[in-house]
Parts: structure tokens; C-alpha cells; sequence
């Protein structure tokens, strides 16, 4: 009997899930490539990914795509655990039921979304969009920057031609007067002022704060809690390093982005990276969430206080 008790106890060691092999747990991150998510760039750049990762026995993916309502798609289908992107984009998919937590935020910068019209061109102020052709991805964080614009200066939505484009393709179609102005963010307003083809007629400062944050799914979150707390460790240490050398920030982007340096450089010096929530960021994204309510973007109310979660933060101890 001691010799049948010995072996089956051998066994069970041998065959434990969680011993000798068993998988890590893998967090399959999603971004896009903009250095408005520097922070995590920054982290996998310097290894800060891997570090704290391997520290919690998990490990990474990375896919990286064009825009905010792309990786919701890829969250909807579950080929993703965590993103990044604009709080529109997020808030419009929590409220249509994707089961998501927002569990950090990323970065805010009032400048670093913008209206813009080629340099030659006749549009001097908002108002001069009238009769106009303007450009913008529906759906992300700029459709309200230019609902508070327009509030601000008096024009009417059904003044102007409204064209749905996606940010990658609006410098061309600015280049060829295919558009009269549009609505966008970084890198493109940096690369495009500094190449002396736009120029900027207004931006958030004032009126939005344009916050990116990061969310995860909330049954991977419910799972791996302490994979999303190296996670934001790993974002806390780039976010505070893009701060402490923001020019050797923007060397390591540069060929990350495929971008001229001056341009990434630029870029940086328009956002405000930080990784807690601050008072600041949740009454901003209260603020977008009541614009997509009113606008019936959305119609299903939002519990932010659900949706925002600051337990995995408190767990990560930044």
C-alpha cells in the first residue's frame, strides 16, 4: 500500500497542469504604430516588456494595426487580450458589447490632434470649412474634436461635405485636393507641418484633452491579473522614460515608426504620457461618452465607473 501511495503521489507531480511544460500565460497585445502609444513601444523597444513579464512567468504577442475600430474588431473576435487606442473607439465598443475594461491610461495632448488644410490653402479659421470638403475616420477621437470645434466657432454640422477616410490615406488625398482640410492626430500633423504641406487652423487645446488608454478583455483581465500588473509596469517604466529622455526616445522610435526623427521628436513633445488616472482623464472620458450619447452614436449608456478600473494599477504599484 506504501508502494501504490508513493507512486500515485509521484503521479500527480509528473502530471500537474502547472509543472514541468505547462504553457505561460501569453498576452496578446494590439497597438498601432503612432507615437501616441510610445509608452509601449518604448517598453518593447528597451525589453521592459519582456522583463516584467518573465518576472510573472507570461509572455507576449504583438500585432500591430491601422486604427482604433480595427482592433475592437480583433477584440470582438478574440484574437487579442489587450490594446490601445483613442476613448472613443473604446467607449463606442464597450457600449455596443464588447466585454472590456479600461485599465490604464496612456497619454492625453490637447495639441496632438488637430483640423488642418494644405499650406495654400483659403481656410484661415473653422469657419472658413464652410462649403468644404473635410476628412476623418468616424469613430475615432477626432469626430469629437470636430463637433467641439465647430461648437466653439459657430458652424453648423450641414455646413460642409463630411468625407469618412482613413487618417493613412488623408495625406494623399489632401496632396491631390481631393479634400479641402481634415481632422487628425500625430505623427501625421507633425509630418505634414514640418514638410510644409499643412498647416494647423486648430486644435484640441482647450476644448479636448484626446486621451489613449488601454483596455483589456475582462475575462483575460479576471484571469491573469497579475500579467495586466507587469504589464503596466512595463508601460509605466517607457511612459517615464520617454519623459526623462525624450530625445533618445525618439532615436529608438524613429526606425520603429519608419518615421524622419523630426517628426517623431515633434510628436512626442505634443502628448502628456502617463499611466495612472488621473481626475483630469476620467472626466474627459465621461465628457466623450455623453457627445456619443447625444449624438446617438451610442445608446447605450456607459457605467465608466465599470469600465474604468483601477485595481490593476493599484496592483502593479506604479
Amino acid at each position: 500500500m506504501r508502494r501504490l501511495g508513493w507512486f500515485a503521489a509521484l503521479a500527480t507531480l509528473l502530471f500537474a497542469p502547472n509543472l514541468f511544460g505547462a504553457e505561460k500565460p501569453t498576452l496578446r497585445i494590439a497597438t498601432t504604430p503612432y507615437p501616441l502609444h510610445a509608452p509601449l513601444w518604448i517598453a518593447k523597444e528597451l525589453g521592459y516588456l519582456d522583463e516584467e513579464l518573465n518576472k510573472v512567468g507570461a509572455t507576449y504577442t504583438w500585432s500591430v494595426f491601422e486604427n482604433g475600430p480595427l482592433i475592437n474588431e480583433a477584440a470582438r473576435s478574440g484574437a487579442i487580450d489587450t490594446a490601445i487606442l483613442g476613448d472613443q473607439p473604446a467607449i463606442i465598443a464597450k457600449s455596443v458589447g464588447l466585454d472590456i475594461v479600461a485599465f490604464a491610461n496612456i497619454a492625453a495632448g490637447e495639441k496632438a490632434m488637430a483640423l488642418i488644410a494644405p499650406t495654400n490653402s483659403p481656410i484661415k479659421e473653422v469657419k472658413d470649412i464652410k462649403g468644404k470638403k473635410i476628412a476623418y475616420g468616424k469613430g475615432t477621437y477626432v469626430q469629437h474634436l470636430l463637433v467641439l470645434l465647430l461648437e466653439k466657432h459657430g458652424v453648423k454640422s450641414d455646413d460642409f461635405e463630411h468625407i469618412n477616410l482613413s487618417v493613412n490615406d488623408i495625406p494623399i488625398a489632401l496632396e491631390n485636393r481631393q479634400i479641402d482640410g481634415a481632422l487628425i492626430w500625430e505623427h501625421y500633423i507633425s509630418l505634414l507641418t514640418l514638410s510644409g504641406k499643412a498647416r494647423v487652423i486648430a486644435d484640441g487645446e482647450g476644448i479636448k484633452q484626446g486621451n489613449i488608454i488601454a483596455y483589456a478583455r475582462s475575462d483575460y483581465a479576471k484571469a491573469h491579473p497579475q500579467v495586466l500588473a507587469a504589464y503596466i509596469r512595463a508601460l509605466d517604466r517607457g511612459a517615464r522614460y520617454v519623459g526623462d529622455h525624450p530625445n533618445e526616445a525618439a532615436a529608438l522610435l524613429a526606425p520603429a515608426y519608419k518615421l524622419p526623427l523630426d517628426v517623431t521628436a515633434a510628436s512626442l513633445k505634443r502628448m502628456d504620457f502617463h499611466i495612472k488616472f488621473a481626475p483630469r482623464d476620467l472626466t474627459e472620458i465621461a465628457s466623450v461618452q455623453a457627445y456619443l450619447l447625444k449624438e446617438k452614436i451610442i445608446r447605450k449608456e456607459v457605467d465608466i465607473a465599470d469600465f474604468v478600473s483601477k485595481k490593476y494599477i493599484d496592483l502593479a504599484g506604479i
